[in-house]
């Protein structure tokens, strides 16, 4: 792992959890795979928890490892971690995606509520005079309004679930989600991303990062969205064709909030963060600070479900790979 998650992330209770299942081989984490510490432990070694920071399972570092039969991730994507040949000696891995999911969708709910209510334009004007107020003003507000969800990923439902007691209405495009399944979350199944663009006051993003998806939010997305909507990312930047997007904000017709964009953080002098209609943050909605407990937490409990005999909670398999973040 990265030198200091331990301190940060797993407390001395995680480690007594972890011991009770087995043998804990040592409480000090490996920074790397290359050294002799790390060969006798990887010889030995049955499960593998890690972080971020945990170096690529190549072919190689299992070769090293001929008894490992788990890699218990407490992080979100695996993407860097694993290779073919983890899906070749059939390891389980897990991933706490799901518990990053939570602060992600609790940042874009506040950042829908607060940009109906048109919150971010009215700083602005306070600080600024001649910075425009909100659109049509007696329509701000939650009452009513229209949220579309891209994606229905852990974070894309997690906010579908946390936008039930509010009145307001969601819709969804996923072309891996069944009629079936958007009706047992509550919420309305567009078939085309441009229909839902169209249909909403918010637009929030919440899709992969994988090759069907790059640049699926350009201009033409952009310009169907009402005068006035939201555009919200808290995904990936690659999702956004970026000079579309600067020049529908640099017009002033819709807002945005932006947790990512390109370059991810933006730099000082980016156009992005002097528009009075851009709400900007560097890349701060997924997991921090205490949240990052969640993470080391369901990684523990994935183990513990392991040595017990039962079934992983959160398994990421090789078929999930072309299309999950």
């Amino acid at each position: 792992m990265l030198e200091g998650i331990v301190e940060k992330v797993f407390t001395p209770e995680h480690f007594d959890r972890l011991a009770a299942c087995g043998e804990l081989l040592d409480r000090v984490p490996l920074s790397g795979f290359d050294d002799d510490r790390a060969a006798a432990l990887l010889s030995r070694a049955e499960i593998i928890v890690g972080h971020w920071g945990t170096p690529t399972l190549t072919a190689e570092v299992l070769e090293r490892s001929p008894r490992l039969q788990m890699f218990a991730y407490a992080a979100g994507t695996v993407k860097w971690q694993v290779t073919d040949a983890v899906w070749d000696r059939d390891l389980l891995v897990t991933s706490a995606a799901a518990m990053n999911a939570v602060p992600v969708a609790e940042y874009t709910i506040a950042m829908i509520l607060l940009s109906n209510k048109g919150v971010f334009r009215f700083r602005e004007h306070a600080r600024n005079q001649s910075s425009p107020l909100p659109r049509e003003m007696e329509k701000l507000g939650n009452f009513g309004k229209r949220v579309g969800v891209v994606g229905a990923s852990f974070v894309g439902r997690k906010v579908i679930e946390l936008l039930h007691p509010y009145d307001l209405e969601v819709s969804v495009y996923d072309p891996y989600l069944s009629h079936v399944e958007a009706r047992e979350l509550g919420v309305e199944k567009f078939e085309e991303l441009d229909e839902l663009c169209s249909a909403v006051d918010v637009l929030t993003l919440h899709a992969p990062d994988i090759e069907a998806t790059r640049a699926m939010i350009g201009a033409a997305q952009l310009s169907l969205l009402r005068d006035g909507a939201t555009f919200i990312n808290t995904a990936r930047p690659a999702l956004v064709d970026q000079i579309a997007l600067e020049a529908e904000l640099g017009s002033g017709r819709i807002d945005a909030v932006l947790d990512v964009a390109t370059p991810d953080p933006l730099p000082h002098d980016s156009l992005l963060l002097s528009l009075p209609n851009v709400f900007a943050t560097p890349h701060i909605a997924g997991a921090s600070g205490n949240e990052l407990v969640r993470l080391a937490q369901l990684a523990i409990e994935e183990v513990e479900r392991f040595t017990r005999g039962e079934p992983p909670l959160f398994r990421v398999r090789r078929e999930d790979m072309s299309r999950i973040a």
